[in-house]
């Protein structure tokens, strides 16, 4: 037998001929006509090499392959209709499910940690896993089921992928503490003659801080480029270096702290999701729990 060939929806009727022991009443159990329900078991009495019910007065009696495979067929149907019902369901307190995360910063230092206690007491069995992916691979990963959610301050379009503002946050200016050079507050002359730690994940190119700059006609002095913001307080401990660094992680660190010294617009968070994952009940609460726990993000 060709599995490829069965027809799941006639084992449906022959499921229901078996219980109601009559093509008519089968076929208004199924809310079909009952030709359809004659066509349906035509096919599979062919499939099956076995006449499978037989007429005996005004029912229809089971041969005994359909005594047979009556309990298996059930059990299957019961199976499929329990997987589909439970797509559409997600039971955070018993579910053992994974998440992957590909995210930098904020969503690893301050969220991560936040959802990871809220989760130990909505869904105690639930793991996160957040690594590092190039923006290159989000899209194949997430397709392939290999990966959740990205996360990024940057905006990232695909006609594949959602998303949602999680959080907003500010840049400050960190540098060492007795700086010889600053004072009270970094000056526009502060900013732009001392050297900067840039952090980046690309080589080259410039952002936002070097293109609200370049708007007021000002450039600055990049003298180290990193990949991560974790890297540069112990370089500014040890120089006299200054670096920009959203609020939520320069806090951490025993530096001292300045505001900018000119206008920027705020640091925009974005989740980023597949599509096919987009009404998955799963994903969808996970979603909701993200949102929850970012939006008493305070970036002040």
């Amino acid at each position: 037998m060709n599995l490829h060939r069965i027809d799941l929806n006639l084992f449906a009727v022959f499921d229901a001929i078996y219980t109601a022991g009559s093509l008519t009443k089968a076929a208004d159990v199924l809310c079909i006509t009952q030709p359809a329900v004659s066509n349906s078991l035509a096919r599979l009495r062919e499939m099956l090499n076995d006449p499978l019910f037989v007429r005996t007065g005004h029912s229809m009696t089971p041969t005994p392959v359909a005594q047979n495979i009556i309990v298996p067929a059930r059990e299957a149907l019961g199976l499929l209709r329990k997987s589909v019902q439970q797509s559409h369901i997600f039971e955070p307190e018993t579910s053992t499910k994974a998440f992957n995360f590909a995210s930098r910063d904020l969503l690893e230092v301050s969220i991560m940690p936040r959802l990871m206690a809220r989760l130990q007491n909505l869904a105690p069995n639930i793991t996160l896993t957040n690594y590092e992916i190039s923006r290159q691979k989000v899209v194949s990963s997430m397709a392939s089921g290999n990966l959740d959610f990205f996360a990024d301050a940057s905006t990232y379009s695909d006609v594949h992928l959602k998303k949602q503002c999680i959080a907003k946050d500010r840049f400050v200016v960190l540098a060492r503490k007795n700086h010889p050079v600053i004072q009270n507050d970094i000056t526009m002359d502060n900013f732009t003659k001392l050297g900067h730690i840039n952090v980046s994940n690309r080589m080259t190119g410039a952002g936002p801080i070097d293109i609200a700059l370049d708007k007021l006609g000002e450039k600055r002095k990049v003298v180290m480029r990193g990949q991560h913001f974790l890297a540069v307080p112990s370089t500014l401990a040890k120089t006299d270096l200054i670096a920009c660094m959203p609020y939520h992680l320069a806090k951490h660190y025993d530096l001292a702290m300045y505001e900018l010294p000119f206008d920027i617009p705020p640091i925009e968070y974005f989740l980023y999701w597949h599509l096919s994952a987009d009404h998955d009940a799963a994903h969808q609460w996970m979603r909701e729990q993200i949102a929850e726990v970012a939006k008493n993000y305070n970036p002040s």
